[in-house]
């Protein structure tokens, strides 16, 4: 008995793991500019399609950047718009926040 329902758990998960690797990632460029602003706000992250082999990662904000990058207005083309200001990116500062040492 206790292994029918060790299988049944493992197979409900495999079936959820499946499902969420199966959905498409949103194709930025077939959405609006405000849908695609909407979809980021809601989520916090999202991963668009930008291109045919393309792909790019915008965040609502610094929490989902590591602790030594900054967020950096993240462009894309959207339906209605070839330079849609969609969210943020996160990236390493060109300079250093607190300037360079010495031993630099």
């Amino acid at each position: 008995m206790r292994k029918s329902h060790l299988m049944t758990a493992a197979v409900a998960l495999a079936g959820i793991f499946l499902t969420s690797a199966a959905q498409a990632r949103p194709d930025l460029r077939q959405m609006t500019c405000a849908q695609a602003q909407n979809l980021v706000q809601q989520h916090g992250a999202v991963v668009f399609t930008t291109g045919q082999h393309t792909y790019s990662m915008f965040v609502s904000n610094q929490s989902y950047c590591d602790y030594n990058q900054v967020l950096f207005v993240q462009y894309g083309k959207t339906r209605d718009s070839r330079k849609c200001p969609v969210a943020y990116e996160c990236k390493e500062p060109l300079f250093p926040r607190g300037g360079f040492s010495r031993w630099d």
